[in-house]
This record gives structure tokens, sequence and C-alpha cells, in this order.
């Protein structure tokens, strides 16, 4: 178990180098994504644990949350990440389709959603789910690549062959949330959006 953290951490290193080399900081964005949410308190979800590059940031930032993925081997990279950083005490992960949430109405009070709104077939469906769970004074952090950002996802896929495919967008869910009458402030950094929406009740 060891070596397969230390491994683990080592992969996780060579990425950031990776996004780093192309113009992308992965813990300088993370971090202004975090300051941009700010107050953040009550209970927290995480949508999208992928391999736990913002799992680990809010972690880091001492925050105790749950993290949800469709898929369980990306959680497994993520879960070794923070085991290696001894924070794996903070994070209950659970494997849920976004789409249809295992959580009761009014749960969290702040969901993070952070670059996977574009892997979403429905915006809208997993959208009205997070509204659901959303406390009334509750807010919904956005964040997805801009136009800088998915070039340089297309060229870092094309170095291992592969194609970085994208579906949902981040318009989507901002016509969702007005039409549900939330309040929204809107920031970008290099390479991202972040939308800090709240429900006006909040």
């Amino acid at each position: 178990m060891e070596k397969e953290i230390i491994e683990n951490h080592n992969r996780f290193l060579e990425r950031v180098a990776l996004y780093k080399e192309y113009g992308y900081d992965i813990e300088k964005e993370r971090f202004f994504i975090i300051e941009k949410a700010r107050p953040v308190s009550g209970a927290i979800l995480e949508a999208g644990t992928g391999k736990g590059y913002f799992t680990l940031a809010l972690a880091r930032e001492g925050f105790t949350f749950t993290s949800f993925d469709i898929s369980d081997e990306e959680q497994k990279y993520a879960r070794l990440n923070l085991t290696y950083h001894g924070l794996e005490d903070r994070v209950h992960f659970d494997i849920a389709d976004a789409e249809c949430l295992p959580y009761n109405d009014d749960s969290f009070n702040v969901i993070f959603a952070v670059n996977m709104i574009h892997h979403l077939s429905s915006v809208r469906k997993v959208f009205d789910e997070f509204i659901r769970i959303l406390s009334p004074q509750g807010k919904i952090i956005l964040c997805d690549f801009n136009d800088r950002g998915f070039a340089l996802l297309d060229e870092i896929h094309a170095l291992d062959g592969r194609k970085h495919e994208s579906a949902g967008t981040i318009d989507e869910a901002r016509t969702k949330l007005t039409e549900r009458g939330f309040m929204m402030k809107e920031y970008s950094s290099e390479m991202q959006y972040v939308i800090v929406a709240s429900s006006a009740s909040a």
C-alpha cells in the first residue's frame, strides 16, 4: 500500500508539472476558486471527485466534506493522494450519478462543481438535483475552463493520443440558475470561469 501511495503521488506531481509547463498552475487556480467561494461553512459537497485535484485543495484548506463521483476508479487516485498527505479523514466519498443523487433535500450549504460541467450530458437535470439538495441559504460554486483552458486541455490530451470531449457548458448552468432565481457573482482567472450562485433567500 505504501508503494502505491508514493507512486500515485509521484504521478500526481508529474501531472501538475505538465499542466504548469503548458501554463496552467493547478494549485493557483484551485486557491482562486476557494477564495472566491468564501465564506464556506456548514455541510459541503464536492460534485465530481475525478482524480482529486480540487478534493486535495479543499482538504488542505481544512475543510471536512463529502465528495461524489460516478467512477470508483477515479476516486481511488483521490483517496491515495489524501492518504499521502494524512488528510483521508477529511473526506467522505460516495459513488453516485449526478442526475440522481442519494442525498435528502436541503442537505448541503455549499456545493462545488469544479471542471465537471463540460462532462455532463444533461446540465439541466444535474442542476435540478443540485438545487434540490441545496439548503435555502446555500450557494453553488461553478467552475469550468474558458477557451484558453480548453485549448490547453486539447494539447495535453493529444500528448496521450486522446481527444478531450466536451458536452455541457457553463452557459447552460448559468441559464438554469437564473431561471430558478439565483443571484450570481462571476469571476475569471487565466484559464477558468468561476460563478458563485446564491439563492434569492440567502
